[in-house]
């Protein structure tokens, strides 16, 4: 396959999981972050983008240690799992996460955007 080809092939397959990482992660939360966001909320932000980029780095990872798309696909639906769950575990083990973040908390939302990027780090890692 040429180079180009499937350059532009991971690209719109990691832009779709991308997506569908946005939809479903904004969905699983008790607010709405695009709202909040909308209306300047800075906690939202935060908490978004951190899950963004950690979902992202995992992504990364995956593009670089995956022999072909059925392999990356399945790395990046583990990554969206374990995303969420690390949402969930810590917003559970904080009791407080709708609050702070409708509250516009930034640090809150700073503290759960840095938690998302550290899982994506650790979980992009694990791929090799």
């Amino acid at each position: 396959m040429p180079a180009i080809l499937n350059y532009l092939i991971h690209l719109l397959l990691a832009a779709v999981l991308l997506a569908v990482f946005f939809k479903a992660y904004t969905s699983w939360t008790p607010f709405n972050e695009v709202l909040l966001i909308r209306q300047g909320n800075l906690a939202a932000a935060l908490s978004l983008g951190g899950a963004l980029i950690g979902f992202s780095i995992t992504i990364g990872s995956a593009l670089v240690h995956t022999a072909d798309y059925r392999e990356f696909v399945m790395w990046a639906a583990g990554a969206m799992v374990v995303q969420m769950l690390a949402y969930a575990v810590t917003t559970r083990l904080l009791n407080m996460a709708k609050d702070q973040i409708e509250g516009n908390n930034a640090a809150f939302g700073g503290l759960l955007g840095a938690i998302s990027i550290s899982i994506g780090v650790i979980n992009g890692a694990c791929i090799s």
